[in-house]
Order: C-alpha cells, then sequence, then structure tokens
C-alpha cells in the first residue's frame, strides 16, 4: 500500500468505479471501445488520475482508480461521461441512431472506497474480467 503525495498533501485515495450506456445496451465493442479507452485516458491524464486497473466490458466500464484529493469522484465520472459522450454519436451513426435525443450515458454511476473489501479482491476480479474481455482501459 503506497501512498502517493502532491505539493502539501500524503494521500491514498482509490476508488471502485462502475457505469454503463443507457439501457445497458452491449454497444461497446469494436471502434467505440477503443474510444471509450481513449477518452477515459485522456481525462484522467488531464486531472492527475492514476487508473490501476480496470476492464470495458461491452455494457459497462470497471475501473479502480486513484484520484487525488483536490478532485472530486463525481467531477472525475462527470468529465469522463461527458467527454466521450457527444463526440461518439458525431463520430459513430449506429450510436447517433439508437439514443437519438437521448444521453449515451446512463444518468448514475457506482462509486465505492476499498474499505469493505480488500483491494487484492478488487484487483483479482478485474483480472478475471480483462482475462474473459481481454481489454482493459488500462493497457
Amino acid at each position: 500500500m503506497g501512498y502517493s503525495k502532491g505539493c502539501h498533501t500524503t494521500f491514498h485515495h482509490r476508488y471502485h468505479l462502475v457505469w454503463a450506456p443507457k439501457y445497458r445496451f452491449k454497444v461497446l465493442h469494436g471502434e467505440v471501445r477503443l474510444r471509450v479507452r481513449e477518452s477515459i485516458k485522456q481525462v484522467c491524464d488531464e486531472m492527475d488520475v492514476t487508473i490501476i486497473n480496470g476492464a470495458l466490458s461491452r455494457d459497462h466500464v470497471h475501473m479502480f482508480v486513484e484520484i487525488p484529493p483536490h478532485v472530486s469522484v463525481s467531477d472525475f465520472v462527470r468529465r469522463a461521461k461527458g467527454r466521450s459522450s457527444r463526440k461518439f454519436k458525431q463520430e459513430f451513426e449506429h450510436i447517433r441512431r439508437r439514443y437519438w435525443g437521448q444521453r449515451f450515458w446512463g444518468r448514475g454511476y457506482f462509486s465505492t472506497t476499498a474499505g469493505n473489501i480488500t483491494e487484492d479482491v478488487v484487483m483479482a476480479y478485474l483480472d478475471r474480467h480483462i482475462a474473459k474481455n481481454g481489454f482493459s482501459p488500462s493497457a
């Protein structure tokens, strides 16, 4: 368990995050999947968020991240979801048709700290998920 350091802080804020496309449609495959990964990595770089592990399924994004104290979890998720939604509708015809006049991502997300379960359990789950689906946003 390593601590991260900022200019005036030492922290260990790790969050287990999950969010899905609206109605949990299985649209995260092919080029869309690559763009989701690229978009999330770009937001993480901009906000100094570290991806510890993650998995992209066909119907949801599942991540274990370390978020610095000056960034709220809701701001990170809002930016990660918002950055991609409009671009996907512009770039991909099948997404524009399926989600016409609606949001791409569902309104909510799941967030928890690794308090009730150990980080090893979260990491093992994500590793099994990656082995099954063969795709990680952190790679």
